[in-house]
């Protein structure tokens, strides 16, 4: 089924030109992954796809039967509400029938017939698990305080919320919709980067989304759209195919860019020797000089540019953490901390979200004082911290006289430099973004400009918190590249496993309580590591058969909402159900036919997991009946 098109349409923002003649086809159940340079108008081309916001030309076309649900980088909640009400504001008719339902119970009305007819609606729209599904998408986001108002969230928070109503919203459409997420992984940390994983690729969903995330891209999309020079280039495939296709892509383009140029030389002169007064000169061969000058000027040279720094050298002592102890309140953050950084030493923090890493991050460079032990750092630190505040500056000027204050130049390791234009090139600022106020750049763009002005400094520390964020695929590598030939230390908090792999070999696991793993290897190897631990302990707990009862719930179920009390229903139904079908199918596999034992094999198998399933939530349910 056809979902989605766009033809021809084209953007400008102010004078600048975001996108022109871009034709885009959306297919039912393709998962589409948009890469673009930051400040190409990624964003916006997803919100005209979604109707939020419309082209300057062409056209934009949704089959009627498909709705589209977007989750936005900026988002419009009512700061007095709760969470849970600027999820449920939503106009569907099971959020409806459900809110309907609910304020029928808080009111207390004795009224059975529009009792009844409430769960007959809900009954007919099979909306009883709503609400534990949501409750589930949130607390996977580790959202648990539904009735917290919006206008106390951080940034983060508000991001979350607004992406498990995307999810809900898309579930609810059930398998019509187009999602379109941008930057879905912004302000999750690995545990929920990995769930949502899992989620996108077991829903029946059509999906449209920009990301930085390299792994997330793999797990989840199949097909890589790309825009680059106002063109679209689609690639059926993972991201190594991507980069393997699009270097093949250039290097086709340099061999014709650099035929292009011999042809229009030979012609430049042939046009300079026509004297001017003679008619008889080919019409044909001037309209084909005017055709090839136009493309050698259209035409861009990739120019790679290595980037080897020259920078101070480090003495022996580089920077030191002595007994370091610090707490918020109950929030223990680091507790006896101690640790000597080596020259070279490329150190990833990872741990959940408000374990302390951008403050373990602040502590080292002490821009944040301990409870108590000491930082000593070395005489020949220069330390470069890209942190998460953002690009700063006092008065708004030019990007590239912006870069130029700091300096005209950028020393390599050669001896050689390049000028402060050629090295913004290098990550990603044409001649005309380089000239474009700060205040005009995009929030990407920004991102890029403060991350490149730590790296022009030439630091032989780096500290980078979360520098992935909102970066581009193509600033990424450029990013890696660098870092892979730096000499200096590193120490990075990221949430990009990907990039973790590739820039570190050492690992601080803030694991909450102020517990700080120090793990010798890369992500992957960690999360390895990890999941070995949890199969040996789960070998050595001997297992325990728990014995059911037919105890009906008593009033002490008040505790269960009344979704829950209706899934505890359900399920003491099903459990005899399910237990009988396996005993009987048990019982008749020797009388089957051989064409149908492996199907009564799956089925059997099929009905253990549910039981497993449905034993587990019931025990989960009376627990919590039990307090």
């Amino acid at each position: 089924m056809h979902y989605a098109s766009v033809e021809n349409i084209s953007k400008s923002f102010g004078i600048r030109k975001l996108f022109s003649n871009i034709t885009l086809n959306i297919e039912e159940g393709d998962k589409i992954a948009l890469v673009a340079r930051n400040g190409s108008g990624k964003s916006t081309l997803l919100k005209i796809i979604a109707g939020l916001e419309t082209p300057d030309s062409g056209t934009v076309w949704v089959h009627k039967e498909v709705q589209t649900v977007m989750l936005q980088q900026d988002h419009d909640f009512d700061p007095e509400k709760s969470i849970w009400d600027n999820v449920l504001r939503l106009n569907h008719p099971v959020i409806q029938a459900v809110k309907a339902y609910e304020q029928f119970l808080e009111n207390q009305t004795e009224d059975a017939d529009l009792l009844a007819e409430l769960m007959s609606r809900i009954d007919e729209l099979n909306a009883w698990s709503f609400e534990s599904d949501l409750k589930q998408i949130l607390g996977k986001l580790n959202l648990h305080h539904l009735n917290v108002k919006t206008g106390s969230l951080s940034g983060g928070q508000k991001k979350r919320v607004a992406l498990a109503q995307a999810l809900i919203e898309s579930q609810l459409a059930q398998g019509r919709c187009l999602l379109i997420l941008d930057e879905p992984t912004n302000h999750l940390d690995v545990s929920m980067i990995e769930w949502l994983e899992e989620y996108l690729c077991m829903q029946r969903v059509t999906l449209l989304l920009v990301t930085h995330d390299r792994y997330f891209l793999d797990a989840v999309c199949n097909e890589i759209v790309e825009i680059d020079d106002e063109k679209v280039y689609v690639y059926k495939g993972d991201y190594d195919y991507f980069l393997e296709q699009k270097s093949l892509r250039q290097e086709v383009q340099q061999s014709e860019l650099q035929k292009d140029k011999n042809i229009y030389r030979k012609e430049l002169e042939w046009m300079r020797k026509q004297p001017k007064a003679r008619t008889t000169k080919s019409k044909s061969r001037q309209d084909a000089f005017a055709t090839i000058e136009d493309r050698v000027k259209k035409q861009q040279e990739v120019l790679e540019v290595s980037l080897n720094m020259k920078m101070t050298r480090l003495g022996g002592k580089v920077l030191e953490m002595k007994k370091v102890y610090k707490r918020y309140g109950d929030l223990v953050i680091l507790q006896g901390f101690d640790y000597t950084f080596k020259k070279g030493e490329r150190i990833g923090v990872v741990g959940k979200n408000g374990t302390g890493k951008s403050t373990f991050l602040k502590i080292a460079l002490q821009l944040e004082e301990p409870d108590s032990g000491k930082i000593n750092h070395g005489e020949t630190v220069v330390f470069g911290h890209f942190s998460q505040d953002g690009l700063q500056y006092t008065e708004d000027k030019r990007a590239i006289e912006y870069v130029k204050e700091m300096a005209e130049f950028f020393p390599l390791a050669d001896g050689s430099k390049i000028s402060a234009s050629q090295f913004m090139e290098k990550f990603g600022f044409s001649a005309q973004q380089q000239f474009t106020l700060l205040s005009k750049l995009s929030g990407g763009e920004k991102r890029r400009l403060h991350l490149m002005s730590v790296l022009f400094r030439n630091p032989n520390f780096l500290v980078l918190d979360e520098p992935t964020n909102d970066l581009d695929l193509q600033t990424l590598r450029t990013l890696e590249e660098f870092l892979l030939d730096y000499p200096g230390c590193i120490l990075i908090v990221s949430h990009d496993r990907y990039f973790m792999d590739r820039m570190v070999d050492h690992l601080f696991a803030f694991e909450g309580n102020g517990v700080i793993r120090d793990f010798p290897g890369n992500y992957t190897q960690y999360r390895l590591a990890l999941e070995n631990e949890k199969k040996e302990q789960k070998q050595q707990v001997p297992t325990v058969e728990v014995q059911k009862t037919e105890k009906p719930a008593t009033s002490s179920a008040k505790k269960l909402s009344f979704k829950e009390k209706h899934e505890l229903e359900q399920i003491e139904k099903e459990l005899p159900k399910l237990q009988a079908e396996k005993a009987d199918l048990e019982n008749t596999m020797h009388t089957l036919p051989y064409d149908q034992l492996s199907a009564a094999s799956d089925r059997i198998g099929a009905i253990i997991r549910l039981l497993e399933e449905k034993e587990m939530r019931w025990l989960e349910l009376h627990e919590k009946i039990e307090g």
